[in-house]
């Protein structure tokens, strides 16, 4: 891993680079995008009440969770793509431009709304929060009970994400002279057997005891806290997105030879498919009224890699596909990605706003579902209009001048 072997152009990051929704349509790769709208769209999903959701959808909402990890597996492949090409070519990472370029990326839009969270209480969209240094430190999904914090627990996965950005620069300049193939497959395996280990290990030692006494919101809330929020049980998605990024970067010939799109396609498809199959499986929880967010135990500890590692041949395989499909006119879908993040931080609590606003009589049926998608845009949009994109103007502004200055 010490060359790349065939040079390759910066990978774009969809959630990076843009300063417009118009720019969006035309320079963003699409294959990302269309995951990244999913993933989303996902996400919104799981999130609204089963009385506002249309029939057509009711069958998808229970799986709605899995946007979170797509999410993953796109950081691992996006960060992981420019940080090891920025490695390979500078023999070394300009730590405190990545982590601004992060900062200005992250932190304005998410500390605006933990403001109005935190400042304004009847924005809340339940009635307890964790308190906000958890927030600023980024702590908060750990030990995370979501009866005693409920408000924006959306707030667990970029945790995550931010944890991610803390380890994987140093990772990476740590094996940049010592990584050989045999030793990366065995990390990755690690961190894989690791994970899963781990689950499994927590599951039956402090979900499985609730279990057996039936107090099924106890073992729901366990789970969340013990198992499904922590950066230690949710590195599946990362890893797979940035091995996905070392094969691509470092063997591509590799990659083109054994990963053609269509065989890329129908292994992680058949991968997505297994995972969900899995996560089907409810066994003695399925007379219970627990979501399909909680995972029996196969689930909690197989599911997680699998889809993880499906949905990362997904990507590879659009990606190859981007001078294909990079031609098609999709505007909406690369709008929808544009505005992901706003949507991510918004979207629970402008449903809350659309039940003040409307009531909640009238937010039910195919209504509802307009008037929730509605407002959730509009809301969305003015967040990345107003904050998003002049945050990132400004951000490619200073960066410039002080690479002129340099």
């Amino acid at each position: 891993m010490n060359t790349i072997t065939v040079a390759s152009p910066k990978p774009l990051d969809p959630l990076d680079e843009t300063t417009s929704l118009e720019t969006a349509a035309t320079t963003r790769a699409l294959g990302p995008d269309i995951l990244r709208a999913l993933a989303i769209l996902l996400v919104m999903l799981v999130h609204l009440p089963v009385e506002a959701t249309p029939l057509p959808l009711a069958g998808i909402r229970p799986y709605g969770w899995i946007g979170v990890d797509i999410f993953f597996v796109l950081s691992g492949y996006l960060i992981g793509s420019q940080l090891m090409a920025e490695a390979a070519r500078r023999r070394a990472i300009d730590f405190k431009a990545f982590y601004l370029r992060r900062a200005f990326r992250i932190l304005p839009a998410f500390l605006l709304v933990l403001a109005f969270y935190t400042l304004v209480p009847s924005l809340r969209d339940a009635p307890t929060m964790q308190p906000a240094w958890r927030f600023f430190t980024f702590t908060v999904n750990f030990g995370l009970d979501p009866r005693l914090g409920g408000t924006f627990t959306e707030a667990w996965s970029l945790s995550v994400e931010e944890h991610f950005y803390l380890l994987l620069p140093v990772l990476v300049v740590l094996l940049r002279r010592r990584a050989t193939v045999v030793f990366v497959a065995s990390l990755v395996a690690t961190i894989v057997i690791a994970g899963m280990g781990l689950r499994f290990a927590l599951w039956q030692s402090q979900v499985g005891p609730a279990v057996e006494i039936q107090a099924y919101r106890e073992a729901l809330a366990t789970y969340f806290r013990d198992v499904y929020y922590p950066t230690y049980n949710r590195l599946d998605g990362l890893t797979f997105g940035v091995v996905l990024a070392a094969i691509r970067l470092f063997k591509p010939l590799l990659w083109e030879r054994y990963m053609p799109p269509y065989i890329a396609l129908g292994i992680g498809s058949m991968s997505v498919i297994a995972a969900l199959v899995i996560f089907s499986i409810r066994g003695p929880f399925a007379e219970t009224n627990l979501p399909l967010v909680f995972q029996p135990l196969p689930g909690a500890v197989f599911g997680f890699p699998l889809f993880s590692a499906g949905v990362a041949f997904i990507l590879g395989a659009l990606v190859d596909l981007q001078p294909r499909i990079g031609r098609w006119h999709l505007p909406a879908i690369s709008g929808i990605a544009t505005l992901s993040y706003s949507l991510y931080l918004t979207h629970k609590g402008v449903y809350h706003l659309d039940q003040m606003v409307f009531g909640k009589d009238n937010l039910q049926g195919l209504s509802g579902f307009v008037i929730y998608l509605a407002t959730c845009f509009i809301v969305a949009a003015a967040l990345w209009f107003l904050v998003e994109r002049n945050f990132l103007m400004l951000r490619d502004h200073l960066m410039s001048r002080s690479h002129r200055v340099g």
